[in-house]
């Protein structure tokens, strides 16, 4: 019994550990859980931040004096003969504070821009991983049949090998097959270990997930195309895009900097009221005090010309990120498109009827109807192709997922 109840403890824990869920809900987790959207969401959080501090005006100074030494009746802190006092406030000239502010908001849609594209990047990788480890588990699937097959065969020749009914050749014929189907497995294995932590780390859910996906949402998925050429592809791209629309923003942000770098050369007044108890030409003389600095030279020239050449350089960004986009657009369309073209070419009667081959190849080698060359000639030829068939699928999803993540903008109906 305690033999049974740990079995049953280790098969219910590894059940446990697998999780099904299908892409909204991994992306409903992703939205909930990712700890770098979660970290980006304070760079807004910190831009308002920003644009409160821009609105807090100097404090008032308050000063005061009162007499140290008065040499006409030798008294050392005659205060009660001879005192002051002065508050003053600075006041912003030349628009410092209204441009501060327009600078501190660009820097908040600057933020906001950043956020939407990481989200973008974030969720395009999780939506890639998930058809990503879908398609590996097809392929394990594929795989395991095979090999359940193949060594089943194989331990059946090596007992006849070892009574001399069949030779030895034979024997290591299947046994490379089996050990191309387990190097397969390997590196299927592996790869849906890497998968699956991906989707951890961009879920937040310590479970393995098992994609809940059916087979006729796949074929929607594959059968999905986009809504215009890749002229409008690259139009929807340059209005959409958060990272050139970001590298836009920069040139009307840099603009906004040079707008208060120019005003800082405007001098500022200090205004304020002063009381003199005994020092004046009156008694107890409340006294209008005016400050500005004498605008001799341009204090802030050179961080002018440095933000006008910010500017300019913005400008020279935008430009190269919109060719950029653009041939990006036009390289990810052809690559989708050449992809829906080849698996287009493979109708569902070929796939039908390559697995109604594979069974047939199976039944008659039974029967000995098929020599074992033949067999293994078809076996090593299914292998490849099955492969090849998910990575053709997977590969369509995966540049229509590249075409979603650059257009950032629903495409596909």
């Amino acid at each position: 019994m305690n033999k049974f109840s740990g079995l049953f403890i280790v098969i219910s824990s590894f059940m446990a550990a697998q999780q099904k869920m299908s892409l909204q809900d991994c992306e409903k987790a992703f939205q909930e859980n990712n700890l770098q959207l979660l970290a980006e969401q304070y760079n807004i959080n910190m831009a308002d931040a920003d644009i409160l501090q821009a609105k807090i005006w100097e404090l008032p100074q308050l000063s005061g004096q009162i007499n140290a030494y008065n040499p006409e009746d030798r008294k050392v802190f005659d205060v009660g003969r001879a005192k002051g006092a002065q508050v003053t406030q600075l006041i912003y000239m030349g628009g410092k504070k209204k441009n501060e502010i327009a600078f501190a908001k660009s820097n908040k849609e600057l933020a906001q821009l950043q956020f939407s594209q990481l989200l973008v990047d974030l969720r395009s990788q999780l939506r890639s991983t998930y058809f990503d480890l879908y398609y590996e588990k097809l392929k394990l699937e594929n795989t395991n049949r095979q090999l359940g097959y193949m060594n089943d065969l194989l331990a059946a020749y090596k007992v006849q090998s070892a009574k001399g009914n069949v030779s030895l050749k034979d024997e290591v014929r299947l046994q490379s097959i089996v050990i191309q189907l387990n190097n397969d497995k390997i590196g299927i294995n592996k790869n849906i270990l890497e998968f699956e932590q991906t989707l951890k780390v961009l879920t937040g859910v310590t479970d393995d997930i098992e994609p809940e996906l059916s087979d006729s949402e796949a074929i929607d998925i594959l059968a999905a195309q986009p809504f215009g050429d890749e002229t409008e592809l690259q139009k929807k791209a340059l209005e959409n895009n958060a990272d050139y629309q970001y590298n836009l923003k920069l040139i009307d942000n840099g603009k906004l900097y040079a707008q208060w770098q120019k005003s800082l050369n405007v001098p500022d007044l200090n205004l304020g009221a002063g009381w003199d108890q005994n020092g004046g030409t009156f008694k107890n003389e409340v006294n209008l005090l005016v400050g500005i600095p004498l605008p001799l030279w341009k204090s802030n020239k050179g961080n002018v010309e440095k933000a006008n050449f910010a500017i300019q350089q913005n400008q020279k960004n935008a430009d190269f990120q919109k060719l950029n986009l653009e041939t990006k657009v036009q390289a990810a369309y052809k690559t989708w498109k050449s992809q829906y073209d080849q698996l287009a070419q493979i109708k569902s009667d070929d796939l039908n009827n390559m697995e109604l081959v594979y069974n047939g190849m199976l039944n008659n080698f039974r029967k000995g109807n098929v020599s074992l060359i033949e067999f293994t000639d078809f076996m090593d030829s299914y292998r490849e192709t099955a492969l090849q068939i998910y990575d053709m699928k997977n590969g369509i999803i995966q540049s229509a997922e590249q075409l979603n993540q650059l257009v950032q903008t629903k495409i596909f109906y």
